[in-house]
């Protein structure tokens, strides 16, 4: 072993700890590597940012372009409405249609993005039709990752491994090279998460209603001089009649009533802690003679100025609300909307909190508290208020998701079937093998800014860079691996414990060591390490390089144990209705079996 190889696999073994206990954020660590790999001299100035121009970083960009074009002209929208009617089937036939449907979109559309419009989708139905959310968000996140693995343009792994593999002298997969395998385990699949999901966790029945007002956002308003509020009794107006609402508590002159009873009457300044979802909540919004408490001045002294109605009204198509999932590792855990609306960022506004499902969240523990005082955890989400053509700074916020953003937006039908008739013609090409799949992305970015159905300047901040700056500085350290001669040396220490074994057990070693590693790295990285040790093994036993670059392929992909494996995991994972346990077990399981089948049917080939 060289010195160089040492230092090569010291800076990979730093690379992994960086990643597994997440020191840094992923970019971070990905521009720290570029840095060290040429510092260090390990690989040439052009080759540490050879990975910005790679074809496989290119092509991950701007199939994110052409995913947000689709979700900012309503086609993901049109499609989440459509949905929502698969409600009147049976938990036991709704789970797998949903799964199948999931992985059916993510085999062309970026997986995350997709999970997160179910996590929306599955949202609403359990809302309003007592659907456990438990039951279905894990098998969608699997079902997703599955997707992703049927074509070569799924997810961004696969188009690493194609890239990767083609600079080692392989041939390139076709669009549909490997779907046959894909579509398999996507079936197996289903089927394996659809038993398993019995022992997912689930609603109690005794805590139903806690559960149900919990998916609701706590909020304050208050009631104004012209409100024709005043003077009724609380049974007498909207707030008692409409079910979707709940009054928590009232503050008159800073003496408050819990659960105030239906003959009270209302007052000017009366102070009303309420639960509500999203759609009551932008009805009280607007509402005349009520406001959103949005400052605690607001409860003092009014000043003058704020008289004057044409200066501080703002037209409603001006603001919209955003919904925020708060993910660990956030900044935002631990401050109350108080300490937030302090600190304002990006000219959003806190309005409300929606806690996770938690037995110690019931309504009686928030009554006790103002909404002021309410801390986030991981799992929460925020309900902000900011001006629409702000919104895309939001994703600027690291470890916050943005699930829904409820705007008054009028949809252009005409963009929306255009959009879609785009993304079919891109898989077109690029199915058909008329233009590779870079250059059938490009004309679909190209398309869409031609016809208007995609403004740049919209798209920029809401792109998750992380991903691209990850493959940009993973590719130098294939390429420092590659140089220095380290994938060949494990390689060649591989070749001598597998010298003389079954096609079964070199596959099924490959197919393992991808799986483990990808439960601690991301998969981005665990493609790009593993592709050329894949393809020096199959080499030197004098075997195709094809099933052992899909063992890599797939392995990478299937990361089921751990919520930290895949973003969607962990998006999942952050939502509080999961333990650690329920991935260990039941991805465990799904990962056994998957691997057993996978090493299979790849070492049948050979």
């Amino acid at each position: 072993m060289t010195p160089e190889i040492i230092l090569v696999f010291s800076i990979l073994f730093v690379t992994i700890i960086l990643f597994a206990f997440e020191v840094f954020s992923v970019d971070k660590i990905a521009l720290l590597l570029i840095a060290t790999l040429a510092l260090t001299g390990l690989v040439k100035p052009e080759e540490a940012i050879s990975g910005f121009s790679n074809s496989a970083t290119i092509t991950v960009l701007s199939l994110m372009i052409i995913a947000l074009a689709l979700e900012d002209n309503g086609v993901i929208a049109s499609l989440a409405r459509f949905l929502k009617n698969l409600h009147i089937l049976p938990l036991f036939l709704l789970l797998p249609v949903l799964m199948l449907i999931t992985g059916g979109i993510s085999a062309f559309i970026n997986t995350t993005a997709v999970v997160i419009v179910f996590i929306k989708i599955i949202s609403e139905l359990s809302k309003r039709f007592n659907l456990p959310q438990a039951k279905l968000l894990l098998p969608i996140s699997f079902a997703g990752i599955l997707g992703g693995s049927c074509t070569l343009m799924g997810t961004s792994t696969n188009l690493i491994v194609n890239s990767v593999a083609r600079n080692l002298g392989a041939e390139r997969f076709s669009f549909f090279e490997f779907s046959l395998f894909g579509v398999v385990f996507l079936v197996v699949g289903i089927i394996i998460i659809t038993i398993a999901s019995r022992w997912l966790p689930k609603d109690s029945k005794e805590n139903l209603r806690d559960a149900y007002n919990l998916e609701n956002f706590v909020t304050t308003v208050v009631i104004n001089k012209n409100s024709n509020l005043i003077d009724k009794h609380i049974e007498d107006t909207f707030l008692f009649n409409n079910s979707e609402i709940s009054i928590l508590k009232l503050t008159r002159n800073k003496q408050i009533t819990n659960a105030p009873g239906k003959y009270i009457t209302l007052k000017e300044k009366d102070k009303l802690l309420l639960m509500c979802d999203i759609e009551n909540l932008s009805k009280l919004n607007d509402a005349e003679g009520l406001s959103v408490h949005k400052n605690q001045d607001a409860f003092k002294k009014p000043k003058p100025e704020v008289d004057n109605e044409e200066e501080t009204q703002k037209k409603p198509d001006d603001y919209g609300f955003v919904e925020l999932l708060i993910l660990p590792g956030s900044i935002l855990i631990g401050k109350s909307l108080k300490q937030l609306r302090k600190q304002t960022f990006h000219n959003a506004l806190p309005i409300a909190i929606k806690k996770r499902k938690n037995i110690r969240n019931t309504e009686e523990r928030l009554v006790r508290k103002e909404i002021d005082q309410i801390t986030l955890k991981p799992g929460d989400r925020l309900l902000v208020e900011i001006p629409t053509n702000e919104i895309n700074q939001l994703n600027e916020l690291e470890n916050v998701a943005i699930l829904r953003e409820h705007k008054s937006q009028s949809v252009n039908n005409q963009k929306r079937v255009l959009s879609s008739l785009i993304l079919l013609l891109v898989i077109g090409l690029a199915a058909s093998g008329v233009l590779s799949i870079l250059i059938s992305a490009l004309t679909g970015v190209s398309l869409l800014l031609l016809s208007g159905c995609l403004n740049l300047n919209e798209v920029y901040h809401r792109i998750n860079w992380q991903v691209i700056f990850l493959l940009a500085g993973m590719i130098p350290l294939g390429v420092a691996m590659n140089n220095t001669g380290a994938d060949r040396w494990i390689s060649d220490w591989l070749l001598q414990i597998l010298s003389g074994q079954s096609n079964f057990i070199v596959i099924g070693l490959i197919f393992l060591i991808t799986m483990l590693l990808s439960s601690v790295v991301s998969n981005n990285a665990t493609a790009i390490i593993m592709t050329p040790i894949a393809i020096a093994v199959s080499i030197g036993l004098d075997l195709a390089m094809k099933p052992f670059i899909l063992a890599v392929l797939f392995g990478a992909n299937f990361s089921f144990f751990t919520p930290m494996g895949y973003q969607t995991n962990t998006l999942i994972y952050g939502m509080g209705f999961y333990k650690f346990k329920h991935f260990f077990i039941i991805g465990g399981i799904v990962s056994l079996i998957l691997w057993i089948l996978g090493t299979f049917m790849l070492s049948s080939i050979l």
